[in-house]
């Protein structure tokens, strides 16, 4: 034990000291050369701004650059993080107007160029850097034209450097979403420069993001709906620059293209809400859709479980169910621990959901949205199915996951069934859940059964099942203590179980991004028992 703490601290320590030393080389002048070889001189390429699009909310009312205070602008040493990344990532530019002086937009340009021409740690960060290439070049109608030669010189020189440094660096990122807009912005400095040395680096890393960063079945092994939209976004991004700009586009990128985009209508096309499973937020990505349509990009969907999640769905009722294992600890800093838990709609009001995510990481509410407690779903000993910890960026990643198995799925015009287990709570209290939902599509009842197969190490404890609601649903638990009454906008439905206690609690719910509202939900509370246990609830319209 003591040598094994010893090594830990020696490593320790050998972190440190690489880090403090990598710091020392970033900030030198030997790295400052190195990144400051300049390899094209001329921007000849201005992608149109409808291209980015999918990633840019563009104000209707646009602002004219002479509103800002150009001599201050940098100034402001007191900013507060988000603040600070919004000013120096330059998107702001998206929401200048194209008539705004060329002279006053280059003039800020040229003054933060002046302050920040070295690297500095806070203002290249891959994010922050990656985002300003992307906004300076897609903007070159008022960041780069009408501009005399010693501005374009310097412009073209920044660039290059910042690309330079993030060739150099962004291998070292394990944030997978920086990659992808790290990616990006090399790749699109290449189309803009004609450089082919930036452009094979930047298809060349996206071959990799696919390769190290989707499953077999071309699904983010992140398991994150969220982040399979955002890929699906720049994918898209870089397909169309690379298309109007005359470049010749990857197979790869076109196959991830065709099968995240089979997901995206799977999870959105014939929806249009959004499921709270696994860091998702709620999203309208109706802005989304528009630029599909502009793009001509059709998806067609014909599959009723991809990756782990199942979606049944009438012209009445739509049933989603996760039924997938944790991800691994690599791709688990926006996982939440909610195996089997689902989604309920009725004629596009939702009935039953999970709780959604907070994911502000340095929230305690955080660590809270993660939890099996917030899904609907059975909880054990008010503990989660996987065990998270928490990194050095208080990142919070899977330590002990889980597995799913014996999934079976009865998808026919009257009938629905799906049936899965896990072994989340198998090491700790010797208990697999399987659940089974059924739903009678005639009646409209959704019949559930819980069962705790015990194994060896079996060991008694409390369980809950919860079924989270929408803040503007009304509840009412009847007399009988077996039976509560939900009133939807649209519908009535009765909760029942004769098996463990009824009860409503009040809950937060985390649909919307980093925000929390009360809401109710339904619970059975119990003790499990020695003997194979089954407890049986339905939801039956009335």
């Amino acid at each position: 034990m003591f040598l094994k703490s010893s090594f830990s601290y020696i490593n320790e320590f050998y972190l440190i000291f690489k880090n403090q030393i990598r710091k020392i080389y970033l900030n030198s002048s030997i790295y400052d050369r190195k990144i400051s070889r300049v390899y094209e001189t001329s921007l000849v390429y201005q992608p149109s701004l409808n291209i980015l699009s999918s990633l840019i909310k563009y104000e209707k009312q646009k602002k004219k650059i002479e509103d800002f205070n150009i001599q201050s602008i940098w100034e402001n040493k007191y900013l507060n993080y988000k603040d600070f990344k919004k000013l120096h990532s330059f998107y702001w530019l998206f929401s200048i107007d194209l008539k705004s002086s060329n002279e006053v937009t280059q003039s800020i340009i040229n003054n933060w160029i002046k302050k920040n021409q070295n690297y500095e740690a806070k203002s290249w960060e891959i994010d922050i850097l990656s985002k300003r290439v992307i906004a300076w070049i897609s903007n070159s109608k008022i960041t780069y034209d009408e501009s005399g030669n010693n501005y374009k010189n310097s412009f073209n020189e920044i660039i290059s450097k910042q690309v330079n440094h993030l060739m150099n660096e962004i291998d070292r990122s394990y944030d997978f979403n920086d990659k992808m807009i790290g990616c990006t912005a090399i790749t699109l400095t290449g189309i803009a420069y004609k450089n082919k040395r930036y452009l094979e680096y930047g298809l060349n890393l996206l071959k990799k993001i696919i390769n190290t960063s989707f499953d077999d079945n071309y699904f983010p092994k992140s398991r994150n709906i969220r982040q399979m939209v955002f890929y699906l976004k720049y994918f898209i991004l870089i397909r169309e620059l690379l298309k109007d700009s005359f470049n010749d586009i990857p197979e790869y990128l076109n196959e991830i293209i065709h099968y995240l985009g089979k997901s995206y209508d799977f999870f959105w096309g014939s929806l249009r809400q959004s499921l709270l499973f696994n860091g998702n937020n709620n999203s309208n990505n109706k802005d989304f859709d528009e630029y599909l349509s502009l793009f001509r990009y059709k998806f067609k969907n014909d599959k009723f479980n991809i990756s782990g999640y199942t979606i049944l769905k009438n012209k009445s009722v739509v049933l989603a169910i996760d039924t997938g294992e944790s991800p691994t600890k690599d791709y688990s800093e926006n996982y939440q621990s909610g195996p089997l838990s689902f989604e309920l709609f009725f004629k596009d009001k939702k009935l039953i959901t999970n709780s959604g995510y907070f994911q502000d990481h340095n929230h305690q509410l955080n660590s809270i949205s993660k939890s099996t407690a917030a899904h609907s779903t059975l909880i054990l000993d008010n503990s989660s199915a996987c065990n998270f910890k928490k990194n050095s960026k208080s990142l919070s990643k899977v330590s002990k996951g889980f597995k799913t198995f014996d999934n079976q799925i009865t998808y026919e015009k009257n009938y629905w069934s799906i049936k899965c287990s896990h072994d989340g709570y198998l090491s700790r209290y010797g208990v697999i859940h399987q659940r089974s939902l059924e739903f009678d599509i005639n009646r409209n009842i959704l019949f559930g059964k819980e069962k705790l197969i015990k194994k060896k190490n079996f060991k008694v404890t409390n369980f809950e099942i919860r079924f989270h609601l929408l803040p503007n649903i009304k509840v009412t638990k009847l007399q009988d203590n077996k039976s509560v009454l939900i009133e939807l906008e649209n519908s009535g439905w009765r909760f029942f179980s004769k098996d463990g206690l009824i009860g409503v609690e009040t809950g937060l719910y985390f649909g919307n991004k980093n925000k929390y509202i009360e809401n109710q939900n339904i619970f059975i509370s119990g003790i499990t028992q020695n003997d194979e246990q089954l407890v049986e609830w339905q939801i039956s319209k009335i």
